[in-house]
């Protein structure tokens, strides 16, 4: 059984709902998973594979996602990574690009070279905010057939991974 962390970082809860369900799926893949706050995991070691959800907020990846690969960045060279983002808060093609493109010059910046990367659309409850971002209108951009098929994917790659490690 695939021991997977899944782990996260998120300011208004959207994130966490995201990996809460990327975990759910893992599980029923047979994955034994722990899915914890960025700021809770002291240790990736005992993993066989992380995933790593953040927020992009103004064109930058969260503070504790980045925190979370410097911290853990030898560690995470040695096991299957992938990492989600949520931020276009719209799935237009241009949106999920400029999202895509900030998450990827964050992890190439923090020497991060996950083997699955992908961008979810994003959530704005103004309820949540202060002001002047509390005069936006709510949103919820989250395709959750496409994270579904994105978290397959997560599970086909660490059963690949486990089955290509020498016994």
């Amino acid at each position: 059984m695939t021991r997977t962390l899944v782990a996260y970082a998120s300011k208004h809860g959207s994130t966490e709902e995201v990996a809460r369900a990327i975990g759910s799926f893992l599980r029923d893949a047979d994955h034994h998973v722990d899915v914890r706050d960025v700021d809770a995991v002291t240790d990736v070691e005992s993993y066989d594979a992380v995933v790593l959800g953040a927020s992009l907020y103004m064109g930058r990846v969260h503070a504790g996602a980045r925190t979370f690969l410097r911290r853990h960045r030898a560690a995470l060279e040695e096991r299957p990574l992938a990492v989600f983002a949520l931020g276009p808060l719209s799935l237009e093609e241009e949106q999920v690009a400029g999202s895509r493109k900030q998450l990827d010059k964050a992890l190439a910046h923090l020497g991060v070279d996950p083997q699955l990367v992908t961008v979810f659309g994003g959530v704005v409850d103004p309820k949540q905010l202060h002001f002047p971002l509390n005069r936006m209108p709510k949103t919820d951009a989250r395709d959750w057939s496409e994270i579904d098929t994105w978290a397959a994917d997560v599970a086909r790659q660490c059963a690949d991974h486990a089955h290509a490690e020498p016994v």
